[in-house]
């Protein structure tokens, strides 16, 4: 049982406080997101500048085909400069769904369509400075398409085709490197289908 000194804590509805923006300092618009420095005033009266990066958000899918296995890709980031083995994602368009965004991602980015969707919840991946949230989807029925669309020009993606096991020989050997969303929304796929 988790206990706490603070009474804010007791009932689900106030894991969610909006802290009150006083006033913007400045702002870094990139293609995705932006950085924001604001004066804010938290939930518990505390008042000063922080900063943080504005998110639209994102989704990501588990695919499994018919056969059980596990459609994974090894990518290119060049924010580390290296090859990460992770799910297929992408970031919201605006006025987009969490769900239409990661089945056009899915098809861009594994040549894959998918029939079912269960939820896997919402992934929260750098609370301490992003307001980022990371839909999280296993994706079933599975057929490959004829023609694949085009994605975004800077991705550079590998397609690997996994078994269950050989996933989690992957993650625990530690020779490839993951990244948390992808090791969550495994942990969530093994937690729904009970493998």
């Amino acid at each position: 049982m988790v206990t706490s000194n603070n009474k804010n804590y007791m009932g689900k509805e106030n894991f969610i406080k909006k802290h009150d923006i006083k006033n913007r300092i400045s702002e870094l618009k990139a293609k995705k997101f932006c950085f924001q420095i604001n004066r804010i005033v938290l939930p518990n009266g505390h008042e000063g500048e922080y900063g943080s990066i504005i998110h639209p958000g994102a989704s990501l899918a588990v695919p499994i085909t018919n056969e059980g296995k596990i459609i994974i890709l090894r990518q290119y980031r060049f924010a580390v400069s290296r090859y990460l083995l992770e799910f297929p994602a992408g970031t919201l368009e605006e006025g987009e769904t969490p769900l239409n965004s990661i089945k056009r991602e899915i098809k861009e980015e594994t040549g894959y369509k998918a029939e079912t969707w269960d939820k896997l919840g919402v992934l929260v991946p750098a609370p301490g400075y992003a307001d980022e949230e990371i839909h999280l989807f296993l994706a079933r029925d599975l057929t490959k398409l004829e023609e694949i669309p085009n994605g975004d020009l800077d991705e550079d993606i590998e397609v690997l085709i996994l078994s269950p096991s050989e996933l989690d020989n992957l993650i625990a050997s530690g020779e490839e490197i993951l990244d948390g969303k992808t090791v969550t929304a495994w942990f969530r796929t093994k937690q729904l289908l009970g493998i």
